[in-house]
C-alpha cells in the first residue's frame, strides 16, 4: 500500500522551505533554499528536489502553504491550507516541544515572538517597520564581511569582548560598524556586538510589554547564527532552544496543518507543476474607488487563481470568467 505524505511549503523574502512528513507527523524529508527574488521558480525548484526524494508511488494527501508569499504560492501548488506564520510556527513548536511558552522567529523581512499556553496562542507581536532585527539585515552585513552566515556564526562564538553596536536603525548600525572597524576593533567583537544589538532591538521592540516565559524556542532561518542564541541567552539570563528542524519550522507547520485539515481530495497540483511555466500578470480593477491591482497566477496560459483584492471578488475566480 502507497505511503501517504503530507507537503507543506514556506516561501518567504529570502528563503523557500518545503517539508514532507509521513502519517505520524514526523518529518520525512525537508529541504531549505534560496528565493533570490523569484518566489514561483523557487517553488518549483523545491518540488523538483522533493520529487526525487519520494518513492514513486508516494501519494500526498494534502499541502499547506505559509510565509509571506503563501497567497501566491498557496494558488500556485494547489495548497489546501494556507496559513499565517504565526500558526505554522507555533503549531510545528508544539508539536516538538508540547510545553513551550514563547517563540522566537525571526525571518528575513520581520521577526515575531508568540506567547503559547497549554499549546494555544494568547498573544504575538511582529516587528515590520524597520529591518534591523531581521536576517535580510544579517546577511547584508555578512556579505559586506566577505562572511558566509557560518563564518559569522563562528566568528561571534569567538568574542569575548563584545563591541557596543548601535542597533535601532540599519543605517547606524553598519555606520557604527564601519567605525568600530576603523578604530581598531576585532571582527569577532563587532559580529558579536551586533548580535546582541538584534537581540536587545528585538527584546525592546517586538517583546516590549509581553510575557517572555520559558520554554523559549529560537526558530527562523536566524537561528542558523549561534551568535543570536548565545546573545539572547546572554540578555534573558536562561537557555534558549534551538529545535530540530528550526530553518524549516515554517513549513513544518504547514505540513502538519494540512494533515490537520484532512482535506478530501486534496487540491494539490502534484510535483509535476515544477515543469510548468508559472508566472504571473496584473491588472487593476475599476469596479469601485478602491482600483486595486489585482495579480493573476497563470500556469502557462491558464489563469490559476487571483489576489490583491480589497473585497475578495476576485479570489476564486477560475480561468474564462469575465472580468
Amino acid at each position: 500500500m502507497s505511503e501517504r505524505y503530507w507537503l507543506g511549503m514556506d516561501m518567504g523574502s529570502i528563503s523557500a522551505n518545503l517539508a514532507l512528513i509521513g502519517e505520524g507527523g514526523e518529518m520525512r524529508f525537508d529541504l531549505y533554499r534560496r528565493v533570490d527574488g523569484d518566489p514561483l521558480r523557487a517553488a518549483r525548484a523545491a518540488l523538483a528536489e522533493a520529487r526525487t526524494a519520494l518513492p514513486t508511488d508516494a501519494i500526498v494527501a494534502g499541502a499547506g502553504a505559509t510565509g509571506s508569499a503563501r497567497h501566491l504560492i498557496g494558488v500556485a501548488i494547489g495548497a489546501d491550507t494556507i496559513k499565517n506564520e504565526i500558526s505554522a510556527h507555533a503549531c510545528a513548536a508544539v508539536r516538538l516541544h508540547p510545553d513551550v511558552r514563547t517563540v522566537f522567529e525571526i525571518g528575513g523581512q520581520d521577526s515575531k515572538a508568540t506567547m503559547i499556553r497549554d499549546g494555544v496562542v494568547v498573544d504575538f507581536a511582529m516587528n515590520l517597520v524597520c529591518a534591523a532585527g531581521t536576517g535580510s539585515f544579517l546577511d547584508a552585513q555578512a556579505k559586506r564581511l566577505a562572511l558566509s552566515i557560518e563564518d559569522l556564526s563562528a566568528q561571534a562564538m569567538r568574542s569575548v569582548s563584545p563591541t557596543p553596536i548601535a542597533g535601532r536603525c540599519t543605517v547606524f548600525a553598519e555606520s557604527d560598524m564601519i567605525h568600530k572597524q576603523q578604530v581598531g576593533h576585532r571582527q569577532e567583537d563587532i559580529v558579536m556586538g551586533l548580535c546582541l544589538a538584534m537581540a536587545r532591538n528585538f527584546l525592546n521592540n517586538v517583546c516590549a510589554g509581553k510575557e517572555i516565559a520559558p520554554p523559549i524556542l529560537l526558530q527562523g532561518g536566524v537561528s542558523a547564527n549561534l551568535g543570536i542564541r548565545r546573545a539572547f541567552e546572554e540578555l534573558l539570563g536562561q537557555p534558549v532552544i534551538v529545535p530540530r528542524h528550526a530553518m524549516v519550522m515554517g513549513a513544518y507547520g504547514a505540513a502538519l496543518l494540512a494533515r490537520a485539515a484532512n482535506p478530501a481530495p486534496t487540491r494539490f497540483r502534484g510535483f509535476d507543476v515544477c515543469e510548468h511555466h508559472l508566472h504571473t500578470r496584473t491588472f487593476s480593477c475599476d469596479d469601485c474607488a478602491n482600483r486595486c491591482e489585482i495579480v493573476e497566477i497563470l500556469d502557462g496560459d491558464s489563469v490559476v487563481g487571483r489576489s490583491g483584492g480589497r473585497c475578495g471578488k476576485w479570489e476564486g475566480r477560475q480561468a474564462g470568467s469575465e472580468r
